[in-house]
């Protein structure tokens, strides 16, 4: 047994059944030995390494297991960096095993080389070099394991091409070891509910833990015994159905007016399972001095940006399930009436129409193709969403109504769009799969419509196309108007033909009454992708207004 083979029986042994990958001389033994375990790994051929680690991310998050994939050294691994960085700030398991230059040539920048634990430490929570072929399988196993425990992240594994060809011996591989559970501390969990009783306004923030644990039962039990409401952290709107009673929408790159009254009112701040990331909290401005902080999360340095009260290092599904069993005393008329009424502002905030500021202008109006989409898709719809401007609407209009619904890079990374939805369905193969991107994000990665052509992935894709990189131009517009636009208007080709030429069903959608039946058609389509070629006007800068005056 090589150290390849040693390697990939480490995989089987701990139950990994798909990887993606660019191939690349430096792991020929690793891709034999998946070729002759193609029965058990089902190993998919990325045309790019930022689609294979794009793919493995969203694989993982929507199976809450160790997402992998298998990339060539120095360009490739570069290539592949950007999963990594959104693996790590999404805390979504992933292991990047990386081929090597032989070990022999290691230290003398030999060709392609790059010191990975110099270059990729901050982006992971590990890097492992392999020096040994008889240590491979343990590799696989450790990286496995760190990746899940705590905190999940990505962890990458460096594979040396001398390493991977060399005999390994007869190994005993131990089997998978289970992640370890959190407990939380007994004494903070009194205070927290000494906490909780006594607040007026609690607000619950519900972040990537709750997919990551199952935890969506354990925090709509705690929001019902407690009485507080629920926000979602920046895009992480399936923690909580859309019109369960304690939703209080999202908390995104900016607030609702409807959310700035209510976090006014709000004294006490629940964070379950969230990381301080910088949009949810507003570029960290969010959390006030007059507000008491609760938090509960598996890795104490993120205490250190939120300074809690009460610090729970703990999983957040026991820490709920260990508050609700705590709370006796029932939540006031006065706070569930408080509750109540932002939830419904919640819902109407989400109506389209209803806001006369925020109205599309020209022939597409995008809030009303998700509001098409809330009615037309299966509840377990898979949505996959890319970054950019568009991207505001659906986190404004679409009603998540099922766990582990929404999958997104909460980095912002753009190109995630495509083959996030490959990840995704192939994770679950009896879902419709939605992908939502726009023309930017889709000509970084939308090359990867041939991979699901050639999976027979029958996922959609609705690419938004409005000739620029709105986020950005919305910015230039906002400070000198559209003089300022530069470096962001382009030039789009016929995305729906590009689509059909990689083997994709396409149409095109040029008003929004077109729409309903092209999304009809696609999703009747189970054997390979499709796309929407949906041609919005420039003018719409977000869904929250104003647009351009033009």
């Amino acid at each position: 047994m090589n150290g390849g083979e040693a390697l990939v029986a480490a995989l089987l042994e701990h139950r990994v059944k798909a990887g993606f990958c660019v191939p690349g001389e430096s792991y020929l033994t690793v891709l034999e030995a998946l070729r002759q375990s193609r029965d058990r790994i089902h190993l998919v051929l990325n045309r790019h390494e930022s689609g294979a680690t794009f793919a493995a991310e969203a694989y993982a998050k929507a199976t809450a297991t160790p997402g992998v994939a298998f990339v060539t050294r120095g360009p490739g691994a570069t290539n592949a960096s950007i999963g990594l960085h959104t693996a790590k700030q999404d805390s979504t398991p992933l292991v990047l095993f990386i081929g090597h230059v032989p070990v022999s040539e290691m230290g003398r920048e030999a060709f392609q080389e790059i010191d990975y634990p110099t270059a990729f430490g901050p982006l992971t929570k590990s890097v492992i070099e392999v020096l040994r072929p008889e240590d491979c399988a343990m590799a696989a196993k450790e990286a496995l394991e760190i990746a899940m425990d705590g905190r999940p992240g990505p962890v990458a594994v460096v594979l040396p091409e001398d390493v991977t060809e060399n005999e390994a011996g007869t190994l005993q591989i131990s089997p998978a070891r289970p992640r370890a559970d959190i407990m939380p501390d007994p004494t903070a969990i009194a205070e927290a509910v000494r906490l909780i009783i006594t607040a007026r306004h609690p607000v619950i923030i519900g972040g990537e833990q709750i997919n990551f644990e199952n935890a969506h039962g354990a925090l709509a039990r705690f929001a019902e015994t407690s009485g507080a409401g629920v926000v979602s952290a920046f895009r992480r709107q399936d923690v909580i159905p859309h019109t369960h009673a304690a939703n209080l929408g999202h908390f995104g790159l900016r607030l609702a007016p409807y959310q700035k009254k209510l976090w006014n009112e709000t004294d006490l701040v629940i964070i379950a399972g969230a990381r301080p990331d910088g949009a949810t909290l507003q570029g960290h401005t969010l959390l006030r001095e007059d507000q008491t902080v609760i938090h509960i999360y598996p890795d104490a340095a993120a205490f250190k940006q939120t300074v809690p009260k009460v610090e729970l290092k703990a999983d957040v599904k026991l820490t709920l399930n260990a508050l609700t069993e705590r709370m006796e005393v029932a939540p006031s008329d006065e706070r569930l009436a408080w509750r109540i009424a932002r939830h419904e502002e919640h819902l109407s905030h989400a109506i389209p129409g209803r806001d006369t500021v925020a109205t599309c202008l020209g022939d597409v109006d995008t809030a009303e193709i998700i509001h098409h989409l809330n009615h037309h898709l299966d509840p377990d719809a898979c949505l996959v969403n890319d970054s950019g401007a568009f991207a505001g609407w659906l986190h404004r209009h679409f009603t998540f109504r099922t766990p582990r619904s929404q999958f997104a890079a909460c980095l912002g990374a753009m190109g995630y769009g495509v083959p996030g939805a490959i990840g995704v369905q192939l994770a679950r193969p009896q879902s419709q799969t939605i992908a939502l991107i726009g023309d930017g994000g889709f000509l970084m990665t939308g090359q990867e419509m041939v991979t699901g052509v050639q999976q027979c992935l029958p996922f959609t894709v609705l690419l938004f196309d409005n000739g620029m990189y709105g986020s950005i131009a919305t910015h230039q517009y906002r400070r000198g108007g559209m003089d300022a636009l530069y470096g962001t208007v382009m030039n789009s080709p016929d995305f729906a033909a590009l689509a059909t030429a990689y083997g994709a069903a396409a149409w095109s959608v040029d008003r929004t009454e077109q729409f309903p039946e092209a999304l009809k058609a696609a999703l009747a389509i189970r054997d390979r992708p499709s796309l929407l070629h949906i041609k919005t006007d420039m003018r719409n800068l977000n869904a929250d207004g104003p647009q351009m005056a033009v």
